[in-house]
């Protein structure tokens, strides 16, 4: 082989592999665009899935009050949902603060705890298990050292369910959850000149969902399970894959059937999307 062949083989070996070069950047570029394209068509699928929750932090407060000094007998019930509610909602990711037989000041340093961890893509929930009672159209709980005797009282040792759903308002969470199982008929009711059964009805503020063990004015007798009805029938709910809208529908409709129509929970809500329970 002389030099002129010699250059030429040596030329034409560098033309093709600059020309395999340029095919492989083609193929990468190509394959990094389509990458990019179902990677676009998997978050709109997410975004298109209607329920929230599935990113950002859950936050619940639950309080479970079952040693009242004015009632004939402590309430067994309260604490036990609790304490299964509490586990339940863990198991789920949720950041669960819990508080059994609470005071006045429990409750207050509770929910400025609950507000102090609510961010705008927070999904926040309350759960009171308990005496609640009605006062001007307002839901109040009664923690275990309020010394009530007459209407005006109430307002001063209750806690008001709108008002907390107000501070996760004015916080920005994202969804708030309410659960009250506290359509129980009082101790107080009695002591006041007027008084009135069970809870009033609690207006959901915006994106939110509440749901009450009985129906506003209406009362619920406990019964002798290990957790009240709502609960029992709640918990089995929420091991399900649907929203918190469909657990708590569920729910009532499950209590319903339950007590032949003698308890009907209240389901409440101004939700724009369902919200997810699981992580």
């Amino acid at each position: 082989m002389n030099l002129g062949q010699l250059h030429i083989s040596r030329r034409s070996v560098t033309m093709a592999v600059a020309f395999v070069g340029l095919v492989s950047l083609a193929i990468g570029a190509h394959a990094a665009l389509n990458k990019r394209s179902l990677d676009a068509g998997k978050a709109a699928g997410t975004e298109q899935t209607g329920s929230i929750g599935v990113t950002g932090n859950r936050v619940a407060l639950v309080i479970g009050n079952g040693h009242y000094p004015d009632a004939s007998a402590p309430l067994s019930q309260p604490i036990n949902d609790a304490r299964g509610l509490t586990a339940a909602l863990r198991a789920k990711g949720f950041d669960v603060d819990v508080v059994e037989d609470a005071t006045k000041d429990d409750m207050a340093r509770a929910v400025a705890r609950l507000k102090d961890k609510i961010k705008p893509d927070t999904v926040a929930m309350l759960f009171f298990g308990g005496f609640g009672v009605q006062v001007g159209r307002e839901s109040f709980m009664i923690p275990v050292d309020a010394a009530i005797w007459k209407e005006g009282d109430v307002r001063r040792d209750g806690v008001s369910i709108e008002q907390v759903l107000d501070a996760m308002t004015e916080k920005g969470a994202k969804a708030k959850l309410v659960v009250v199982d506290a359509s129980r008929r009082n101790p107080y009711e009695r002591r006041f000149r007027s008084y009135s059964h069970g809870l009033a009805p609690i207006s959901a503020p915006e994106n939110a969902l509440i749901l009450t063990s009985a129906t506003p004015g209406k009362v619920a007798d406990d019964g002798k399970g290990q957790y009240s009805v709502l609960v029992t029938e709640l918990l089995n709910n929420l091991n399900s894959q649907s929203g918190a809208a469909s657990a708590f529908n569920k729910t009532r409709i499950s209590v319903s059937r339950a007590s032949d129509g003698e308890q009907v929970p209240q389901v409440s809500s101004s939700l724009m999307e369902d919200v997810r329970i699981g992580g």
